[in-house]
Formats: structure tokens, sequence, C-alpha cells
């Protein structure tokens, strides 16, 4: 598979490494924090997922109003049967956490029960993707050379995801490698929303996209 042609509804998402920073409490000092390995199964498998991926932390658009909108449909989405909402860019894990703090998300410092905390967020989690695995696994990866010199990041997209497998995908239109326009409609927070209230009651949107 490319690593630019976007995957499609019904196929299975990509099975990376992510490396991310928890918090240890044993270290102590002003940053108790070690390396941990998350898989894509750890954080998806046998869950009902949202994820939205955008170019880069602290870019305009992403931090107006992208990451703001899932932000704050975070309970509703979890009320309509999502176990957790994951904002995803090629960055690292440093700059990761600093812009979710810059964001005023709010730090989970002592629950483990998602792979990613404690140390990351309580609401929207915020996933590194900074060696680009998941990202050229989606098919989803653009490289920005003479428009904004970003080089290798993803372009903006968003995904219910049923256990690892893409139940409903929303791609900006427009996709190509070192694109002018950023648009960022069909993926925005209301769109999933409209969609997840349209699955009907709970046992339905538990089957939806699941095959042998």
């Amino acid at each position: 598979m490319s690593s630019t042609t976007p995957l499609t509804d019904g196929a299975a998402v990509p099975n990376v490494t992510f490396k991310c920073r928890v918090r240890d409490a044993s270290i102590g000092g002003e940053n108790p924090f070690t390396w941990k390995d998350v898989s894509s199964a750890d954080l998806f498998a046998g869950k009902r997922s949202v994820v939205f991926s955008l170019p880069g932390a602290f870019t305009p658009l992403c931090s107006s109003k992208h990451l703001p909108g899932y932000e704050a449909a975070y309970d509703e989405m979890k009320a309509l049967g999502v176990d957790d909402v994951y904002c995803l860019s090629v960055n690292d894990a440093f700059v990761m956490r600093q812009w979710g703090l810059h964001q005023g998300l709010e730090e989970e410092k002592e629950d483990g029960s998602n792979p990613l905390n404690p140390g990351n967020f309580k609401r929207v989690k915020l996933l590194a993707d900074g060696a680009c695995l998941f990202t050229r696994g989606m098919g989803m990866s653009c490289t920005w050379t003479t428009e904004r010199g970003f080089g290798e990041r993803s372009w903006r997209y968003a995904m219910v995801i049923n256990d690892m497998r893409i139940e409903k995908m929303y791609i900006e239109p427009g996709f190509e490698q070192n694109s002018g326009p950023d648009p960022g409609t069909v993926s925005m927070a209301e769109n999933v929303l409209e969609y997840l209230k349209s699955c009907g009651d709970e046992a339905a949107r538990k089957k939806l996209c699941v095959r042998d």
C-alpha cells in the first residue's frame, strides 16, 4: 500500500508502535516522565475510537478549530458509544504535550486506564506519530516543501475506528503533496458527531464495520 494512497472504509488500520511519554512517580523531580511503547492495538483493538489527524501542533487551524472542536464534543461522543478520542500528528511526544498544555487541556496525572496515561490528558488524548509510521500506513503522508516547509506530515482527516478497522473515514478534499490550501471542513467534530448520532442504538453501533 502506498503511503500516499488513503485507506478507505472497512480497511484495517496499521498496527504500529507509538513512542509515548508517561508519568512515572518513581523518577521524581520536575520531569517525572519515562518512555513507553504503545501499539495501535493497545489503543484500538476491541474498542470504538475516534481519531482525527492534522498537519501540526501549534498551527493555526489545528489550534483554533480542529482540536478545540473535538475537546468540546468529547462527552457527547463518549455518550454515543465511543471509547476514546485521539488527536494524531506527525510531531514528537514532547511537542504534543506542550501543545496540549498550551491549549488548556487538563492533564491526567493519576489514572492509567488509557495506555497513554498518566501524563497525557483527561479528555482528547494527543498521539505523537513522530516517525510517521501510522500516517504512512494510513496512506495519508503529505510532504510540504515550498508550501510551509513542514516536511513530511499528515494530511488532515478524521475517522471512526471499530476494533482496528475503519468504520467511517473523513478526508479533507484536495489531498496532494505540497498542497497550497489546507482545508478544514469534513474532518471537523460536528461531522463526526452527526455520523455517530445516525448510527442508532448501542448494539447496532458495536456491530458496524466488523468483518471476518
